[in-house]
């Protein structure tokens, strides 16, 4: 009997043992996550490198195209979260009767594009596909043989109405999920160097 109370404790310390292990795993790695959100070109970069590595991958053995298929799906639904607005003028009328995010008058308040996916999440699950997809190509079961040049244009015509679909949606809406070309201010170095340089 002592032996076997002996067991139970054993594992009862082996469990707490892993329980500790995975609390300090997680808040390693959230931590390390958190120190990375404001270096996108790094994460993407990394991304490309992932992505690349799973090309290779793929393309090196040819096979587990269904696991790519998959995965172009699954890229697609998020790059649909990533375009699309918080709240869809679609579904919420009064968020269609608000017209414009931009305010008509100087008065008006400014409401900026926020995504229904913001981009942090929308990198996080990217990357996560991608890794989780290449782990996936080391077991067989998933190399299911399928004629890949049907499932490339089949994803190709889906991402193309999808795309037409949400483009429309932009102009029907007028909003614009970018902000690329905004204008920056720098009149304060210059007005401070001009009035320093009068005394």
């Amino acid at each position: 009997m002592d032996s076997g109370g002996g067991d139970s404790s054993g594992s009862a310390g082996a469990a707490a043992a892993a329980a500790k292990w995975r609390r300090e795993a997680t808040r390693a790695f959230q931590y390390y996550l958190d120190r990375s959100t404001p270096h996108a070109t790094g994460r993407w970069v990394g991304t490309l490198v992932v992505a690349g590595v799973y090309a290779l991958r793929v393309l090196s053995i040819h096979g587990f195209y269904i696991v790519s298929y998959g995965l172009g799906i699954y890229l697609l639904n998020l790059l649909i979260g990533f375009l699309s607005p918080m709240v869809d003028p679609e579904l919420d009328p009064s968020a269609a009767a608000a017209g414009p995010a931009l305010p008509p008058r100087g008065s008006d308040e400014f409401k900026p594009f926020i995504r229904r996916l913001p981009e942090f999440k929308f990198w996080y699950a990217i990357t996560k596909a991608f890794l989780i997809a290449f782990v996936m190509t080391f077991f067989s079961v998933f190399d299911v043989p399928v004629f890949w040049p049907i499932l490339l244009c089949y994803w190709i015509v889906l991402f193309v109405l999808t795309m037409k679909r949400q483009i429309l949606h932009m102009v029907k809406y007028k909003y614009v999920p970018f902000n690329i070309g905004k204008q920056k201010y720098g009149g304060k170095k210059g007005g401070a160097s001009s009035s320093s340089s009068k005394d």
